[in-house]
C-alpha cells in the first residue's frame, strides 16, 4: 500500500502554495488521491513534486514552463535509450 501525505502537509512542510501543486495536477505533471475531502500525494511520487517546487520557486519557472522541461527530459531518456539500444544492435554486427 503506498504512503500518502496531504497536500496541506506539504504545503505547511515545504512552504508551497496550494494552488501551485492544483496547477500541476491540472496539467498533468502530478496525480493526487482524494479520500474524503483530503487530497493526497503518494510518498513515491515526491521527488517529482520536490523537483517541480524547486524549479518554480528557486528558479522561478511557471507551471508551463515545467511542463516543457518534462517532456524534453522525456524525450531526451527516450533518445538514450534508443542510442543503448543501437549501439547493442551494433556490437551485434562487429
Amino acid at each position: 500500500m503506498n504512503e500518502l501525505l496531504s497536500i496541506e502537509e506539504y504545503c505547511r512542510l515545504h512552504s508551497a502554495a496550494p494552488e501551485f501543486l492544483f496547477e500541476l495536477e491540472q496539467i498533468g505533471l502530478i496525480e493526487f488521491v482524494s479520500q474524503k475531502s483530503t487530497k493526497y500525494i503518494s510518498i513515491d511520487k515526491l521527488n517529482d513534486l520536490e523537483r517541480f517546487r524547486v524549479w518554480h520557486y528557486e528558479l522561478h519557472i511557471n507551471v508551463e514552463g515545467i511542463d516543457v522541461i518534462q517532456n524534453l527530459l522525456a524525450k531526451q531518456r527516450e533518445m538514450n535509450r534508443r542510442i543503448s539500444e543501437l549501439e547493442r544492435s551494433l556490437k551485434f554486427y562487429e
